[in-house]
């Protein structure tokens, strides 16, 4: 970094040992066979221009004087954007907008009602963008993995929940029998995240504020607010999408619906 705190031709060599991590990565998976190497690729390639393209979104809006309109305006698209990649993971299962619609809203709200309706922060553009998508970068794929994972718990045991309905069971009781293995599997990978964060692994957003110069006691206690808020984030929307979609797995006739009776990865 350079003395008036900018990066300038200094990012050069950290930007190149993060490509050879990349390529390293895409080497091993070409020589295995993993087929993942282009995935690789496009996401280092989506996410360098989507950065670029919100930093001087940041630089033209925020400088702006309806910095506070642009910021509402972000947190929307944001909301959109996430419903949005919610639905094409179920884009067969009826009944699922509405829910995903709620969980992200849910979220979104949660997290600005919380920070700065306490006053935690003072409500400025940057900051209003900043928690929103800090909130929603982390329950919207979350919710994505709940979903994914419900689909395919649903469509891999169609004769075992045709089985329970033949029993005379309901709809309760089959969102009851799909709901705990999805939401587990959806949800392991935030909570092992919370649980070793201060001992391997330090929060970005605690990690700026120290970098900037903020006391560490003061720095720690605004991290552990937003992790509790995206944990709790996390695990409300995880839970109303799969339970969502655990429900339209039997239709109005307690039969399995269409959908579910699709095989896995046919929607």
């Amino acid at each position: 970094m350079n003395p008036d705190g900018t990066f300038g031709l200094s990012a050069i060599p950290v930007i190149l040992a993060a490509l050879a991590l990349i390529l390293i990565a895409v080497v091993i998976s070409l020589r295995l066979r993993v087929g993942v190497e282009r995935s690789i690729v496009w996401a280092a390639i989506r996410a360098t221009v989507q950065l670029i393209a919100v930093g001087v979104l940041f630089r033209l809006i925020f400088e702006s004087s309806l910095a506070q309109l642009w910021a509402w305006l972000w947190v929307a698209a944001m909301s959109s954007v996430s419903v949005g990649v919610i639905l094409r993971r179920a884009p067969r299962v009826p009944g699922i907008t509405l829910p995903a619609i709620a969980a992200v809203a849910g979220s979104a709200v949660l997290s600005v009602v919380v920070v700065f309706g306490f006053d935690v922060l003072e409500l400025e553009p940057v900051r209003l963008v900043v928690v929103v998508g800090i909130t929603l970068g982390n329950a919207m794929p979350s919710a994505v993995g709940g979903v994914a994972q419900t689909v395919s718990l649903v469509r891999s045991r169609p004769g075992e929940i045709e089985a329970l309905l033949a029993l005379g069971m309901q709809r309760p009781h089959i969102v009851r029998y799909v709901t705990p293995q999805s939401a587990r599997l959806a949800l392991v990978p935030h909570i092992e995240r919370t649980k070793v964060v201060g001992l391997i692994a330090l929060p970005g957003a605690m990690t700026g504020l120290l970098l900037a110069g903020v006391e560490p006691l003061d720095a720690v206690i605004l991290q552990l607010l937003v992790m509790l808020i995206v944990l709790g984030a996390v695990a409300v929307s995880v839970l109303a999408t799969v339970v969502s979609v655990a429900r339209t797995a039997v239709g109005p006739d307690m039969t399995l619906a269409p959908w579910a009776a699709e095989r896995d990865g046919a929607g």
